[in-house]
């Protein structure tokens, strides 16, 4: 290695070692840009372009910083004219033009303005995704750039690449916490509001924050008559006036029911958005003209399952964006947040409006009572007849306070079967004045009273009530009291369930987030004003997606009105449990001693756990992981004791099933380091840091190798070898199981081929299937085209899955299955006898061969447990007449005794640990003896 190349490996591990630093990019890419500038000194320029909106590419760092007077930022490649730029752009290729004289594509004003006599072009991307182009040029000399240069800009350029890639990652993290934050920003502004028109303003806010416009509106429909409400409300900073709004509105005569935009929007209950109403044949095209619209995004507004309103969102054509599929799921979520709340607020002012209205009618009935009365004098008969026709209560009242007449609707009303059973009786046995003589008159005491109490029926039941008491006169003098009445037991109910809505989990029943935040802040208030503790519980139940996914949603809800009830029961009476949303619950425990306080509650939760869940007749075990935080250890206000309850949980969630942790200052470090894990893990592909190892698998009677199990392998340039089990679960989660299982699979049939073509074609290859790799599509198509690329032959390729991916999706699987199984590749069934084994599903499925858990060779003897279960796999697998592989072979007792029970295939152990592919060539395919069996007698 000459010195060039050694100064260029040290730039480039320089670079390496910077981009797993907190630099921010532009001063990353200006460490790449030094180093190329370094790299290729007669090269004038270099500069790195990034991709607008537009399409157009506009200079970021590049070195000399200013051009012809002007700074990068200022230099914009317009592909229109940059044949050459857009060329890169498309193709990804790398394109040097050493005399731009005898090439038209560059943009010749450039090489006009700068004198530039040759120049190379090279993309930035990363995974098939372009981040951008580099520019490097003279200043009317050639570079003359050889092959081995450019090589070396490119490797410049994947540094960038990576760079960008991380940046955008983190971008993304940064991007998710902020949406988080921003929810609950609303969710707390929206818990404070008085009025519809308050939420709805914080609605349009934030829908402006998440979208980048103002021109925001609401159409409301009236929960309680179900009438539209149209045109609501107008974003105060939107570009129309709401008066102009409301005005083309009325012009225009937009129907939610009838527009076909809306009413699909309503119909749903799923947002719409059209980037161009011009070329949408169902827009209302005269609306849209007279607003200037040019696309339109409708969110409805859903509580309870039903429809309040829209919310339509619009760019108008001097602006010309579109927004982004994850933008308008954020402004949906703000939308789908301030539902409930406007929900409750509708509720309630429209039960203020019935009051108001049914108090303006009582009183107009009253004033007709006072007529009719007066009438009464003269036309007894009248009398009569108003009285029987009212439909609110009336009774009158002597002096002493006897009944001396009432209506038939208050007959009804206090279940009686007529009038007349009323009649003489003292006002007492219908209400009741404390402290006051049940034959005292009312008249001149009228003004001690409400105009709601209760009345008492003949049974003695009471029931809510309004009323009105008038005076009778006669000659200036008064003789009695008429009573008016109305039964507002329906309306005290809807008030009540408003109020318990606003409070309460619609699905079970416990306090909502409202509720929980309210009580838990009452409760850090008294703890801090009497020197006591309190603690906050975060609950997620583990794989609970799996149960949605398995037994549909309807069964998921069962399930968590189960697991509320069982909550309630585990925790103390003081406690209180809170559904967060979801599987999430949170549980405040007020007034404890010390952790193990706390430590006696999360026990006592796991105990009721153990037990499995009845629903609908299944039979379900639920796990879960449990994060806690103390006050005033870990936070002193509401939100921070959430989160960092919230934060614990995940902690616990690295290990499955019922586990606790409490709170740590470095467990934020640990997210910061899963994360850094989860990044290197997206490059390990990319640079050739993931590994296949092979454990072979072995015929104990013959003592040869029949075939290697495929086992992946990260060997991390500065941790070393990273056990599988800390890194497939990242890769689960992140979906990169899904490209690095396809490169197992293309890595170890080419492998298995190359060793065919040395001249062992007897071995065959087995590779693990992982439930998001096995549910994949196409992946038929991808192992047949791997394949095909590789030319192995199908049956030398067995894909391994495990008995509960079988019973996920039985369609689905036994259709996928048949696919593999009709192309000549087999089906194994991996840890057989670990989950719901059945005969069913052995008979049902075209399955080739199973492999007996390695925990049931563990320990194994003549007469023990484990030795029956063994033998009765065996027997059948053979009477199924299947394939039969024992897992985990460690001794030669072990060995011995499956091969006396007719099963010879093995691996484990004790004939080798899995190896690289050049160790396995070496060991076992250059003729070295395995263990052999001894005759059986």
């Amino acid at each position: 290695m000459n010195v060039s190349d050694q100064t260029r490996y040290s730039r480039l591990a320089n670079i390496t070692k910077l981009i797993n630093t907190n630099l921010e990019l532009r001063e990353m890419l200006t460490h790449v840009i030094t180093a190329i500038s370094d790299e290729i000194v007669q090269c004038d320029s270099v500069g790195i372009y990034l991709p607008q909106e537009d399409g157009s590419f506009r200079g970021f760092v590049g070195k000399p910083e200013v051009i012809n007077g002007m700074t990068l930022d200022n230099h914009v490649i317009d592909m229109e004219h940059d044949l050459l730029a857009k060329e890169v752009a498309e193709t990804g290729r790398t394109i040097y033009i050493p005399d731009t004289s005898k090439d038209t594509r560059p943009d010749a004003r450039a090489v006009e303005a700068f004198q530039i006599k040759s120049l190379l072009v090279l993309p930035i991307s990363h995974n098939d995704e372009l981040f951008g182009l580099v520019f490097l040029f003279d200043y009317g000399i050639p570079m003359n750039l050889n092959e081995c240069e450019i090589e070396s800009v490119k490797a410049y350029v994947n540094m960038a690449a990576v760079a960008i890639n991380n940046a955008k990652i983190l971008k993304r993290k940064e991007t998710l916490i902020n949406q988080k934050q921003l929810l609950l920003d609303v969710s707390r502004e929206l818990s404070m509001c008085s009025s519809v028109e308050e939420a709805l303003d914080i609605c349009f806010l934030y829908v402006e924050k998440v979208l980048g416009t103002a021109n925001v509106g609401s159409h409301l429909i009236d929960p309680v008559a179900e009438r539209v409400m149209n045109p609501a409300r107008l974003s105060r900073r939107s570009d129309w006036s709401e008066e102009d709004w409301k005005y083309v509105h009325s012009k225009v005569h937009i129907n939610l029911r009838e527009d076909p935009v809306m009413a699909a929007v309503i119909e749903s209950k799923e947002p719409l958005y059209i980037p161009d109403v011009c070329s949408d044949p169902g827009v209302n095209k005269e609306a849209c003209s007279r607003f200037g619209i040019k696309s339109l995004l409708i969110m409805p507004m859903v509580a309870a399952g039903k429809v309040l309103g829209l919310i339509p969102v619009v760019e108008l054509q001097k602006n010309g964006r579109e927004f982004s599929e994850n933008r308008m799921q954020l402004a949906q979520s703000v939308v789908d947040t301030t539902a409930g709340t406007v929900a409750n607020l509708l509720y309630t002012e429209k039960q203020d409006l019935i009051i108001k209205e049914r108090t303006a009618e009582l009183q107009e009935k009253n004033d007709e009572l006072n007529q009719a009365v007066s009438e009464l004098k003269r036309i007894r008969d009248e009398k009569e007849l108003i009285l029987n026709s009212a439909g609110e209560g009336i009774f009158g009242l002597d002096l002493k306070g006897r009944i001396t007449f009432c209506n038939p609707a208050s007959a009804k009303m206090l279940g009686y079967d007529s009038a007349e059973e009323l009649i003489g009786k003292p006002y007492s046995f219908i209400f009741r004045r404390k402290g006051v003589h049940d034959e005292a008159p009312l008249s001149s005491e009228r003004e001690e009273y409400d105009t709601e109490e209760k009345f008492f029926r003949k049974d003695n039941t009471s029931f809510p009530v309004e009323y009105v008491i008038s005076s009778l006169e006669k000659d200036g003098k008064v003789t009695g009291d008429v009573v008016t009445f109305k039964d507002i037991t329906r309306r005290r109910q809807m008030e009540e369930q408003i109020k318990y809505q606003a409070y309460y989990d619609s699905l079970t029943n416990l306090p909502n987030r409202v509720l929980l935040n309210d009580r838990l802040t009452q409760g850090i208030t008294y703890s801090r004003l009497h020197s006591e503790k309190l603690a906050v519980l975060f609950l997620d139940l583990d794989r609970f997606k799996y149960v949605n996914d398995t037994h549909g949603h309807s069964f998921g809800d069962l399930l968590l009105q189960e697991v509320a009830r069982r909550l309630s029961e585990a925790v103390p009476d003081e406690a209180t449990v809170s559904r967060q949303g979801g599987d999430e619950f949170t549980i405040f425990l007020p007034n404890i001693q010390d952790k193990d306080e706390v430590v006696n509650v999360v026990e006592s939760i796991n105990r009721r756990f153990s037990s499995p869940f009845f629903v609908n007749g299944h039979e379900v075990y639920v796990k879960n992981s449990i994060g806690i935080s103390l006050y005033p250890e870990n936070g002193e206000t509401t939100d921070d004791l959430v989160k960092n309850a919230d934060t614990a949980m995940y902690k616990s969630k690295e290990l499955s099933g019922d586990n606790y942790h409490f709170y740590e200052s470095d467990m934020d470090n640990r997210l910061y380091e899963r994360i850094q894990r989860e990044t290197a893990l997206y490059k390990a592909l990319d640079q050739n840091e993931l590994e296949v190892y092979y454990q072979p698998q072995v015929d104990y009677r013959k003592g040869r190798i029949t075939g290697v199990e495929a086992l992946l392998r990260w060997n991390h340039p500065v941790e070393g070898m990273i056990p599988p089990g800390d890194f497939l679960p990242i890769a689960e989660d992140t979906g990169l199981i899904v490209p690095i299982g396809e490169w197992v699979i293309q890595e170890s049939c080419r492998q298995l081929k190359q060793w065919h073509d040395f001249g062992f074609t007897d071995l065959d290859v087995s590779v693990n299937l992982t439930v998001r790799e096995f549910e994949q599509a196409d992946l038929f198509t991808k192992v047949k085209n791997i394949l095909s690329r590789t030319g192995l032959d199908p049956c030398f390729l067995k894909l391994e899955i495990t008995e509960n991916q079988i019973l996920k999706d039985t369609e689905g699987t036994l259709a996928r299955m048949r696919e593999f199984k009709e192309s000549g590749v087999d089906i194994s069934i991996d840890d057989f006898g670990t989950g719901y084994s059945s005969l069913a599903y052995l008979k049902q499925f075209p399955i080739h061969t199973l492999k007996i858990d390695k925990s049931f060779i563990q320990d194994i003897d003549e007469r023990g447990e484990n030795a029956s279960i063994v033998n009765t796999i065996i027997d059948l697998a053979k009477n199924m007449e299947l394939d039969l592989i024992a897992e985990g072979v460690e001794t030669v007792e072990q060995a011995d005794f499956l091969a006396s029970k007719g099963c010879c295939h093995m691996q484990g152990f004790y004939f080798s640990r899995p190896l690289p592919a050049d160790r396995i060539k070496n060991k076992f395919l250059s003729g070295e003896s395995l263990p052999v069996s001894e005759p059986q007698t």
